[in-house]
């Protein structure tokens, strides 16, 4: 990780202040960058920009002229009214604030505009500006993702900084892949996060799975390739579907399982049909990462608009890790609400899930997509992070079953984004 001087933001709706004097950042156009200079309005320079952390003052000066433009956000959750919302509302309030009000963000809830399947050409035939994608549901078309989220099983798992770090290590690995970059560039996409590690993998069950025995021939929800092979190891029958068909798989009985992130099992109300969460302590499942994506727009418009989307997604990021850890929070309460047990998987299988992942992520190296040092990569970036996200007071107070207790809804994660952005690979890939 880099050192930079560090500007803290206060608030979500950000005014961002200057930078020390004398600090500038010499960033030059790369193969994997987010962008460069596109079409401006009548009276602006198309090709100026400002240095990240300039006064708004500055920002101000370099937009002054442009047209204002409407970008079409579709984030992950499905109303406002969602654990998942602040995903997408914090990202509009820091671009609409950031760009003077001259960049309105027009936000589309419950992919009404393109489901996962069809987000990525929504993106690059301009139906959508930005968006949440999972790439991992198409492993074909976005390998080097794929095999990413297969070996972050590694990283040890925790409802509050386990995500956190898991976040930041996600987005550190996906910015350094060039596999990752090329094959969004392919598809005319621009990426924002790469990588978003979004929340950790928990089982959610009809029925309470305590032992070995009781994964045989679970029918359980998976969401990777990675996932189907795990389940299929401990016994378990893997079903892959979209999610938004779990409830009802639940509620009949075609399922016995899911093993998905908490946070869209809260907002579904999964546990009122499976209220048993079960979870591990060291490693953990293969995550299922999304991304934060541009599409074809982004290239034609101009430069300061471009960064101010670039920063202002990174920094949303304290949005996502609210959405993320205040859903996690969530579901602990409402499995125990439903009269589920909340439980730690038995210490023989969190073994075999941990002794199988490394097979896995082995496997996943010689698909030849990440570097065959992935392992190490991952656990140094995780050390580092956690010791930085811990002096800046992001701790684990307690186990997960009490995590609905002991965690602290009014945290503020901004100093986590602005951290992880400005202390990590992202920072090179800001349009210039």
């Amino acid at each position: 990780m880099k050192t930079l001087t560090t500007t803290r933001f206060q608030g979500r709706a950000l005014s961002i202040c200057a930078m020390a004097a004398g600090l500038t950042f010499a960033l030059s156009s790369c193969a994997g960058s987010a962008g460069s200079g596109g079409g401006g309005g009548d009276g602006g320079d198309a090709g100026s920009g400002f240095e990240y952390g300039a006064s708004q003052e500055d920002v101000n000066s370099a937009i002054e002229g442009l047209d204002p433009i409407t970008i079409k956000f579709q984030p992950s959750a499905a109303s406002q009214n969602s654990v998942m919302a602040p995903a997408g509302t914090v990202f509009k309030e820091i671009v609409e604030e950031r760009s003077n009000g001259q960049i309105e963000v027009e936000i589309t809830w419950g992919q009404a505009i393109a489901g996962y399947a069809e987000v990525h050409d929504a993106l690059a035939d301009g139906r959508l500006d930005v968006a949440y994608t999972l790439p991992v549901y198409q492993p074909t078309e976005f390998p080097a993702v794929n095999d990413l989220g297969t070996a972050m099983a590694g990283l040890s798992a925790s409802p509050y900084l386990g995500e956190l770090v898991a976040n930041a290590v996600g987005n550190e690995i996906g910015w350094g892949n060039e596999n990752v970059l090329s094959q969004y560039e392919e598809k005319g996409l621009v990426p924002l996060t790469p990588l978003a590690a979004s929340g950790g993998y928990y089982t959610v069950c009809s029925e309470p799975v305590e032992s070995a025995d009781d994964w045989q021939g679970l029918q359980t929800r998976i969401a990777s390739t990675a996932q189907s092979a795990q389940v299929q190891h401990l016994g378990g029958s893997p079903v892959s579907m979209e999610y938004v068909e779990t409830f009802e798989a639940l509620q009949r009985g075609t399922v016995d399982c899911t093993l998905g992130q908490l946070v869209p099992s809260a907002e579904a109300g999964i546990f009122e049909v499976a209220p048993n969460l079960g979870y591990t302590t060291t490693a953990s499942f293969s995550r299922s990462p999304g991304a934060y994506l541009a599409g074809s727009s982004f290239a034609d418009m101009p430069l300061a608009y471009q960064q101010i989307i670039f920063d202002s997604n990174a920094l949303a990021s304290s949005g996502g890790m609210e959405a993320v850890i205040g859903g996690n929070a969530a579901a602990v309460q409402q499995a125990k609400d439903a009269g589920g047990e909340v439980t730690p998987f038995a210490d023989d299988i969190q073994e075999e899930i941990s002794d199988y992942s490394t097979q896995l992520t082995d496997e996943a190296i010689e698909n030849g997509q990440i570097d065959e040092n992935i392992e190490t990569i991952i656990q140094d970036a995780g050390e580092q992070w956690t010791k930085e996200f811990e002096e800046l007071g992001y701790t684990d107070e307690g186990e997960t079953k009490d995590f609905n207790d002991w965690y602290d809804d009014s945290k503020d994660f901004m100093d986590y984004a602005t951290a992880s952005y400005e202390n990590g690979n992202a920072m090179d890939h800001r349009p210039s």
